[in-house]
Protein backbone atom coordinates (compact mmCIF):
# COMPACT_ATOMS: atom_id res chain seq x y z
CA UNK A 1 0.00 0.00 0.00
CA UNK A 2 1.48 3.69 -0.75
CA UNK A 3 2.49 5.94 1.88
CA UNK A 4 -0.17 8.15 1.39
CA UNK A 5 -2.95 5.55 1.43
CA UNK A 6 -1.52 3.98 4.86
CA UNK A 7 -1.33 7.73 6.12
CA UNK A 8 -5.35 7.75 5.13
CA UNK A 9 -6.02 4.43 6.50
CA UNK A 10 -4.51 5.66 9.92
CA UNK A 11 -6.28 9.26 10.18
CA UNK A 12 -9.22 7.71 9.17
CA UNK A 13 -8.93 4.96 12.25
CA UNK A 14 -7.90 8.22 14.96
CA UNK A 15 -10.87 9.90 13.54
CA UNK A 16 -13.18 6.89 14.62
CA UNK A 17 -11.62 6.21 17.72
CA UNK A 18 -11.97 9.57 18.85
CA UNK A 19 -15.36 10.17 17.89
CA UNK A 20 -15.95 6.97 19.70
CA UNK A 21 -14.65 8.07 22.98
CA UNK A 22 -16.67 10.83 22.73
CA UNK A 23 -19.92 8.95 21.84
CA UNK A 24 -19.04 6.80 24.87
CA UNK A 25 -18.24 9.65 27.36
CA UNK A 26 -21.87 11.33 26.61
CA UNK A 27 -23.82 7.97 26.98
CA UNK A 28 -22.11 7.80 30.38
CA UNK A 29 -22.93 11.52 30.98
CA UNK A 30 -26.63 10.58 29.96
CA UNK A 31 -26.90 7.55 31.81
CA UNK A 32 -26.29 9.39 34.90
CA UNK A 33 -28.58 12.37 34.33
CA UNK A 34 -31.89 10.42 33.30
CA UNK A 35 -31.17 6.97 34.85
CA UNK A 36 -34.47 5.37 33.43
CA UNK A 37 -32.69 5.72 30.45
CA UNK A 38 -29.29 3.49 31.72
CA UNK A 39 -30.02 0.45 30.95
CA UNK A 40 -30.46 1.41 27.31
CA UNK A 41 -27.79 3.66 26.79
CA UNK A 42 -25.18 0.37 28.63
CA UNK A 43 -27.02 -1.78 25.74
CA UNK A 44 -26.71 0.47 22.71
CA UNK A 45 -23.51 1.91 23.75
CA UNK A 46 -21.19 1.55 26.76
CA UNK A 47 -21.22 -2.31 26.67
CA UNK A 48 -19.58 -2.74 23.41
CA UNK A 49 -16.47 -2.56 23.05
CA UNK A 50 -15.73 -0.32 19.56
CA UNK A 51 -17.64 1.85 17.28
CA UNK A 52 -18.08 -1.10 14.86
CA UNK A 53 -19.96 -3.12 17.19
CA UNK A 54 -22.23 -0.43 18.72
CA UNK A 55 -23.00 0.47 14.97
CA UNK A 56 -23.92 -3.33 14.20
CA UNK A 57 -26.15 -3.70 17.29
CA UNK A 58 -28.15 -0.43 16.60
CA UNK A 59 -28.75 -1.23 12.87
CA UNK A 60 -29.90 -4.68 13.91
CA UNK A 61 -32.25 -2.88 16.99
CA UNK A 62 -33.76 -1.06 14.03
CA UNK A 63 -34.08 -3.58 11.47
CA UNK A 64 -34.93 -6.41 13.34
CA UNK A 65 -38.36 -8.06 12.69
CA UNK A 66 -40.40 -11.38 12.60
CA UNK A 67 -38.80 -12.52 9.67
CA UNK A 68 -35.05 -11.23 10.44
CA UNK A 69 -34.58 -11.25 14.46
CA UNK A 70 -32.14 -9.22 16.10
CA UNK A 71 -29.46 -11.74 15.90
CA UNK A 72 -29.81 -12.56 12.82
CA UNK A 73 -29.94 -8.89 11.91
CA UNK A 74 -26.68 -8.12 13.92
CA UNK A 75 -24.72 -10.78 11.93
CA UNK A 76 -25.92 -9.67 8.90
CA UNK A 77 -24.76 -5.95 9.98
CA UNK A 78 -21.38 -7.63 11.21
CA UNK A 79 -20.48 -9.62 8.22
CA UNK A 80 -21.28 -6.35 6.28
CA UNK A 81 -18.57 -4.17 8.41
CA UNK A 82 -16.23 -7.12 8.17
CA UNK A 83 -16.53 -7.11 4.71
CA UNK A 84 -16.18 -3.89 3.93
CA UNK A 85 -14.71 -1.50 6.85
CA UNK A 86 -15.22 1.49 5.03
CA UNK A 87 -18.78 1.49 6.41
CA UNK A 88 -17.34 2.03 9.88
CA UNK A 89 -15.74 5.04 8.64
CA UNK A 90 -18.71 6.50 6.61
CA UNK A 91 -20.69 6.19 9.65
CA UNK A 92 -18.42 8.43 11.87
CA UNK A 93 -18.04 10.97 9.61
CA UNK A 94 -22.42 10.96 8.71
CA UNK A 95 -22.60 11.49 12.65
CA UNK A 96 -20.18 14.67 12.27
CA UNK A 97 -21.36 16.03 9.58
CA UNK A 98 -24.88 15.99 11.32
CA UNK A 99 -23.61 17.55 14.33
CA UNK A 100 -21.42 20.30 12.39
CA UNK A 101 -24.64 21.10 10.74
CA UNK A 102 -27.55 20.61 12.71
CA UNK A 103 -28.33 23.33 15.41
CA UNK A 104 -31.00 20.69 16.98
CA UNK A 105 -28.46 18.14 17.18
CA UNK A 106 -27.05 18.30 21.16
CA UNK A 107 -24.51 15.53 21.02
CA UNK A 108 -23.55 12.79 18.82
CA UNK A 109 -25.96 10.60 21.32
CA UNK A 110 -29.28 12.25 19.19
CA UNK A 111 -28.11 11.03 15.15
CA UNK A 112 -26.62 8.00 16.75
CA UNK A 113 -29.57 6.77 18.81
CA UNK A 114 -32.57 8.81 17.39
CA UNK A 115 -32.18 10.51 14.42
CA UNK A 116 -34.00 8.62 11.36
CA UNK A 117 -32.19 9.62 8.71
CA UNK A 118 -29.32 9.11 10.16
CA UNK A 119 -29.96 4.92 11.06
CA UNK A 120 -31.03 4.68 7.72
CA UNK A 121 -28.25 5.85 5.71
CA UNK A 122 -26.32 3.00 7.96
CA UNK A 123 -28.90 0.36 7.05
CA UNK A 124 -28.37 1.45 3.39
CA UNK A 125 -24.98 1.07 3.73
CA UNK A 126 -25.25 -2.77 5.13
CA UNK A 127 -27.83 -3.16 2.24
CA UNK A 128 -25.42 -1.94 -0.32
CA UNK A 129 -22.65 -4.67 0.66
CA UNK A 130 -25.36 -6.82 0.33
CA UNK A 131 -26.56 -5.80 -3.17
CA UNK A 132 -22.65 -6.25 -4.36
CA UNK A 133 -22.64 -9.95 -2.59
CA UNK A 134 -25.41 -10.81 -5.35
CA UNK A 135 -27.99 -11.25 -2.05
CA UNK A 136 -30.33 -8.90 -3.64
CA UNK A 137 -33.13 -10.68 -1.75
CA UNK A 138 -31.59 -10.23 1.34
CA UNK A 139 -30.90 -6.27 0.43
CA UNK A 140 -34.50 -5.75 -0.53
CA UNK A 141 -35.80 -6.90 3.03
CA UNK A 142 -33.48 -4.32 4.56
CA UNK A 143 -34.39 -1.66 1.94
CA UNK A 144 -38.65 -2.68 3.03
CA UNK A 145 -37.63 -2.22 6.70
CA UNK A 146 -36.10 1.26 6.61
CA UNK A 147 -39.03 2.21 4.66
CA UNK A 148 -41.56 0.57 7.04
CA UNK A 149 -39.42 2.15 10.52
CA UNK A 150 -38.23 5.28 8.69
CA UNK A 151 -40.49 6.53 6.23
CA UNK A 152 -37.99 6.47 3.68
CA UNK A 153 -36.64 4.78 0.51
CA UNK A 154 -33.30 4.45 -0.74
CA UNK A 155 -32.87 1.89 -3.44
CA UNK A 156 -29.96 -0.85 -2.02
CA UNK A 157 -27.79 0.35 -5.34
CA UNK A 158 -28.04 3.93 -5.00
CA UNK A 159 -24.41 4.73 -4.16
CA UNK A 160 -23.97 7.18 -1.27
CA UNK A 161 -20.54 9.02 -0.27
CA UNK A 162 -19.45 10.10 3.10
CA UNK A 163 -20.42 12.66 5.65
CA UNK A 164 -24.07 12.95 3.96
CA UNK A 165 -26.86 14.54 6.07
CA UNK A 166 -30.48 13.06 5.57
CA UNK A 167 -32.33 16.21 7.79
CA UNK A 168 -35.83 14.70 9.40
CA UNK A 169 -35.52 12.48 6.11
CA UNK A 170 -39.29 11.79 6.24
CA UNK A 171 -40.09 10.83 2.41
CA UNK A 172 -36.77 10.93 0.72
CA UNK A 173 -36.43 8.90 -2.14
CA UNK A 174 -33.18 7.79 -4.15
CA UNK A 175 -33.62 5.43 -7.10
CA UNK A 176 -31.52 2.63 -8.05
CA UNK A 177 -28.80 4.38 -10.41
CA UNK A 178 -28.45 7.31 -8.22
CA UNK A 179 -25.21 8.90 -6.83
CA UNK A 180 -24.71 11.22 -4.15
CA UNK A 181 -21.30 12.30 -3.62
CA UNK A 182 -19.06 13.09 -0.20
CA UNK A 183 -20.90 15.70 2.31
CA UNK A 184 -24.07 16.63 0.90
CA UNK A 185 -27.25 17.86 3.01
CA UNK A 186 -30.47 16.19 1.87
CA UNK A 187 -34.00 17.87 2.95
CA UNK A 188 -36.94 15.94 3.76
CA UNK A 189 -39.40 14.88 0.88
CA UNK A 190 -36.61 15.11 -1.64
CA UNK A 191 -36.78 12.64 -4.74
CA UNK A 192 -33.62 12.06 -6.70
CA UNK A 193 -35.77 9.68 -9.47
CA UNK A 194 -36.02 8.56 -12.69
CA UNK A 195 -37.47 9.41 -15.97
CA UNK A 196 -39.16 6.67 -17.87
CA UNK A 197 -39.30 2.82 -17.34
CA UNK A 198 -36.37 1.35 -19.00
CA UNK A 199 -34.05 -0.85 -17.45
CA UNK A 200 -30.65 1.55 -17.70
CA UNK A 201 -28.76 4.49 -16.27
CA UNK A 202 -31.90 6.89 -15.57
CA UNK A 203 -30.99 8.85 -11.93
CA UNK A 204 -29.42 11.99 -11.02
CA UNK A 205 -25.72 12.38 -10.27
CA UNK A 206 -25.33 14.66 -7.27
CA UNK A 207 -21.84 15.94 -6.80
CA UNK A 208 -19.72 16.55 -3.61
CA UNK A 209 -20.99 18.96 -1.64
CA UNK A 210 -24.15 19.66 -1.98
CA UNK A 211 -27.73 20.97 -0.72
CA UNK A 212 -30.69 20.17 -1.51
CA UNK A 213 -33.86 21.84 -0.37
CA UNK A 214 -37.03 20.39 1.27
CA UNK A 215 -39.17 19.03 -1.49
CA UNK A 216 -37.24 19.24 -4.62
CA UNK A 217 -37.48 16.99 -7.03
CA UNK A 218 -34.27 16.03 -9.21
CA UNK A 219 -35.65 13.35 -12.46
CA UNK A 220 -33.42 11.54 -14.57
CA UNK A 221 -29.69 11.03 -15.97
CA UNK A 222 -28.60 14.56 -15.31
CA UNK A 223 -25.70 16.20 -13.08
CA UNK A 224 -25.39 17.95 -10.41
CA UNK A 225 -22.18 19.74 -10.36
CA UNK A 226 -20.05 19.98 -6.74
CA UNK A 227 -21.33 22.67 -3.98
CA UNK A 228 -24.51 23.13 -6.37
CA UNK A 229 -27.47 24.26 -4.18
CA UNK A 230 -31.18 23.25 -4.93
CA UNK A 231 -34.22 25.54 -3.79
CA UNK A 232 -37.08 24.06 -1.85
CA UNK A 233 -39.76 22.88 -3.88
CA UNK A 234 -37.90 22.97 -7.34
CA UNK A 235 -37.84 20.42 -10.12
CA UNK A 236 -34.87 19.90 -11.38
CA UNK A 237 -34.83 18.13 -15.25
CA UNK A 238 -31.54 19.63 -16.55
CA UNK A 239 -28.26 19.76 -15.80
CA UNK A 240 -26.89 22.08 -12.81
CA UNK A 241 -23.62 23.67 -13.26
CA UNK A 242 -21.09 23.30 -10.12
CA UNK A 243 -21.45 26.09 -7.40
CA UNK A 244 -25.01 27.15 -9.09
CA UNK A 245 -27.94 27.87 -7.20
CA UNK A 246 -30.80 26.92 -8.80
CA UNK A 247 -34.91 26.87 -8.65
CA UNK A 248 -38.54 26.81 -9.63
CA UNK A 249 -40.60 24.28 -11.43
CA UNK A 250 -38.58 23.66 -14.25
CA UNK A 251 -35.80 24.59 -12.28
CA UNK A 252 -33.25 27.31 -13.57
CA UNK A 253 -30.06 29.09 -12.19
CA UNK A 254 -30.57 32.12 -10.27
CA UNK A 255 -27.48 32.72 -9.44
CA UNK A 256 -24.04 31.34 -7.21
CA UNK A 257 -23.44 29.45 -3.88
CA UNK A 258 -21.76 30.66 -1.00
CA UNK A 259 -18.66 28.40 0.12
CA UNK A 260 -19.64 24.92 1.03
CA UNK A 261 -23.52 25.19 0.95
CA UNK A 262 -24.03 21.53 2.39
CA UNK A 263 -21.87 22.97 5.27
CA UNK A 264 -23.55 25.93 6.18
CA UNK A 265 -27.13 25.06 5.34
CA UNK A 266 -27.95 28.28 3.90
CA UNK A 267 -31.20 28.05 1.77
CA UNK A 268 -31.49 31.64 1.12
CA UNK A 269 -31.68 32.75 -2.87
CA UNK A 270 -29.56 35.58 -4.14
CA UNK A 271 -30.61 38.89 -4.02
CA UNK A 272 -32.49 39.83 -7.41
CA UNK A 273 -30.01 42.86 -8.46
CA UNK A 274 -33.00 44.74 -10.44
Amino acid sequence: MPLSEVETAVDARTGVESIWARLRVEAASAAAEEPILASFLNAAILRHNTFSDALAYRIAAKLADAQLDAMLARDVAEEAIAGDPDIVEQAAADMIAIDERDPACLSLLQPFLYFKGYNALQAHRVGHWLWHQGRQTLAFHLQSRVGERFGLDIHPAARIGRGVMLDHATSVVIGETAVVGDNCSILHEVTLGGTGAAHKDRHPKIGKGVLIGAGARVLGNITVGDGARIAAGSVVLEPVPAGCTVAGVPAKVVGSCGKDPARSMDQSLPQSSG
